[in-house]
């Protein structure tokens, strides 16, 4: 298992049922055997692109909520990383399958996206950074532990690009990165003993449904 910091272990031990649920998910598994269709997965990195343009803004919000200037950069970075980088991928796999930049950036958002990345965008909002963390970090760390076991199980290279990036050693040094973020902040606002707070149930339920509306992506994937 990653070593994503204490908070996100803790969070994802409250949601056991549901993280499994999405961490293991068809689709996931699909891409390990490389039974998963091509389509299929060509729908979802559409989605996925429009999913990371609202996750990007997400982040930059997290700038704002930021209350010292390692948190600020701890959440520029992962911008940075987000449009930089993770962006990129969708878009080569696309080009190379003849769907232009353009035609990416105007495909159409299915519910499931738009439930996710409004509830996410909700969270923080009307919340402080830690209600914002908590709604983020599913979608970090769990592309990051799958990536992990996808890198050391997967039978088929159909979707080795994929896979080596979120195995890679940038996704997982950006994981390690909010996870120290997530503790940090954690303490900084309710104590080192975070877990007596009586804010840490809500925070773990906030992580549980971000947890849930990853599931219902992945099962959008297989819906095109």
């Amino acid at each position: 298992m990653n070593d994503y910091g204490k908070a996100f272990a803790l969070m994802r031990d409250a949601a056991q049922g549901s993280w499994r649920d999405y961490s293991r998910h068809a689709f996931v598994e699909g891409m390990k055997d490389g039974t998963l269709p091509h389509e299929a997965f060509l729908h979802y990195l559409r989605q996925d692109y429009v999913f990371l343009i609202h996750f990007s803004r997400a982040w930059a919000l997290a700038v704002v909520k930021s209350e010292t200037h390692e948190e600020m950069l701890a959440a520029s970075r992962t911008v940075n990383g987000l449009i930089s980088e993770e962006m990129k991928l969708h878009i080569g796999i696309c080009e190379a399958e003849g769907i232009s930049q353009d035609q990416l950036f105007a495909t159409p958002e299915r519910a499931e996206n738009l439930a996710y990345t409004r509830y996410v965008l909700e969270a923080g909002y009307s919340g402080d950074l830690l209600d914002l963390l908590a709604a983020l970090v599913p979608c970090v760390m769990g592309y990051g532990e799958i990536g992990t076991r996808l890198a050391s199980q997967a039978t088929s290279e159909t979707y080795q690009d994929w896979i080596n990036t979120y195995a890679g050693e940038d996704y997982q040094g950006a994981c390690k990165a909010v996870g120290e973020l997530l503790d940090s902040a954690l303490t900084r606002r309710i104590g080192a003993d975070f877990q007596a707070s009586p804010r840490w149930y809500r925070l773990c339920r906030t992580f549980r449904t971000a947890t849930e509306l990853e599931v219902n992506f992945w099962q959008m994937g297989l819906t095109p």
